[in-house]
């Protein structure tokens, strides 16, 4: 071909992927990096400016929801080098020493920025702070972390009773709490458990089902003193910590690595390897959802790095057949959902997605934004109140698309478009870069023509 069939196109610093498949067909083969687990990202930065001394990140994230967390804690004080992918240098600050910062915090599209922190900064008492974000994050609940830190006593003033964004916070002195989350929530829990830290006694959270672990294993690695009850899934911090630097090896991003098993599984000929992938088993949902769909993913050279499970996957194309995905599971891959919504498309019978009513509060309303770009294409995809119901076999063309300025939509709808007919264009692909700066050179990368 004359141009290549996966291409950028810039306008006005808007950005469209454009994805044109020969007529020839193609196919994907390569070996893949994938950028660090950004949950592990953010936590290590904000936990290394919480500690006494020096933590060393490797492998962090450079995309801009941790920058954004890097942003907010070198205005309350820590030390934050230069953020790479080599290593990253924080001085901690020490617990309950956080400055007073000068300007508002901005935590821009990051919804784990702003949770978190709010736990953070509602325990430092006597100090003054006003949190915002773009106005996606403005528009996103937080009065699910906000209330349960009222019950501590702390002391929060924002929009529609302190449910949106911009919110100011005066840092009180906390009492632990026994806290039942109605919802199966990592940002929730960890934001009480940060909360915590500082809080007078123990501070105990209790899921309905079990959400991803991060905080948890990090708190412990840091020097919180923990006890988790996996049967009851509620994990309980006593108050008065000390927390040392650490060194930190985040592992590669599973979320990230979902574009490219699903991309290797749906498109016919292809072989990928995509190497340093965490498998934290509160993450695995994903891997757990692929294998009942009948994909070919192996684990390769099985390890632990830094207290996490570390695999290499490879994947090959088979035919995919649906499934249901609901219940327990869900929390385990609610960040999939939107790529396993395309591997849908492409399977055999019709996949039932419930119980998944979060989507709706993401970065976007990922269920009704999927439903809508998926059926552009052609795709026959029924919207649910909590889900999705998605009749899989349906041939699909090339149109214009949008991502919603949502990372994982941009990314999902990309796959889509490898599997299309003719033309696609993805606008708004640049909100890719929240999570996964490199997904277009990658792809390019790995697109080979038959």
């Amino acid at each position: 071909m004359s141009v290549p069939f996966v291409r950028l196109k810039v306008v006005e610093n808007q950005q469209s992927l454009v994805i044109e498949k020969p007529v020839s067909g193609l196919s994907l083969h390569g070996n893949i990096q994938i950028p660090g687990d950004k949950s592990i990202s953010h936590r290590a930065l904000m936990l290394g400016a919480l500690a006494q001394g020096e933590t060393q990140i490797q492998g962090l994230l450079l995309g801009e929801d941790p920058r954004s967390t890097a942003e907010c804690f070198r205005a309350l004080g820590a030390e934050i080098c230069p953020l790479n992918t080599e290593l990253v240098r924080v001085q901690g600050i020490g617990l309950g020493n956080l400055l007073e910062p000068l300007d508002v915090l901005n935590a821009g599209n990051s919804g784990t920025t702003l949770r978190l922190m709010l736990g953070i900064l509602a325990s430092h008492l006597g100090r003054f702070f006003t949190v915002t974000g773009d106005s996606s994050l403005r528009s996103r609940p937080m009065s699910r972390v906000v209330k349960p830190l009222q019950e501590m006593g702390a002391k929060i003033w924002g929009r529609k009773d302190a449910s949106l964004a911009p919110l100011a916070v005066q840092g009180k002195q906390l009492k632990g709490i026994i806290y039942h989350s109605p919802i199966a929530s990592a940002q929730v829990k960890s934001c009480i458990l940060l909360a915590g830290l500082m809080a007078e006694g123990e501070t105990t959270v209790i899921e309905p089902a079990l959400s991803r672990d991060h905080s948890e294993r990090m708190l412990q690695a840091f020097g919180a003193k923990l006890s988790v009850d996996s049967e009851r899934n509620s994990v309980t911090i006593f108050g008065g910590a000390k927390l040392t630097g650490q060194t930190v090896i985040v592992p590669g991003d599973i979320s990230s690595a979902a574009f490219w098993l699903v991309a290797g599984a749906i498109v016919p000929g292809s072989e990928l390897l995509v190497a340093n992938v965490g498998v934290n088993p509160t993450r695995t949902g994903i891997l757990e959802v692929l294998e009942m769909m009948g994909a070919d993913i192996q684990q390769e050279n099985q390890r632990i790095v830094a207290g996490e499970p570390v695999a290499d996957l490879r994947v090959k194309y088979s035919n995919l057949k649906s499934c249901e995905i609901a219940g327990d599971i869900i929390p385990r891959l609610i960040d999939e959902i939107p790529i396993l919504a395309v591997a849908a498309v492409f399977a055999e019978g019709t996949t039932v997605i419930r119980n998944a009513e979060e989507l709706r509060v993401k970065e976007s309303d990922r269920i009704a934004v999927m439903a809508s770009q998926l059926n552009l294409m052609g795709a026959k995809v029924t919207e649910l109140p909590d889900g999705l119901e998605i009749a899989g076999g349906t041939p699909l063309t090339g149109v214009d698309v949008d991502s919603y300025t949502d990372h994982r939509i941009a990314m999902s709808l990309a796959i889509a478009a490898l599997n299309a007919q003719g033309i696609t264009t993805i606008n708004r692909a640049e909100a890719a870069a929240i999570s996964y700066p490199n997904f277009t050179s990658t792809l390019q990368q790995i697109c080979q023509s038959n």
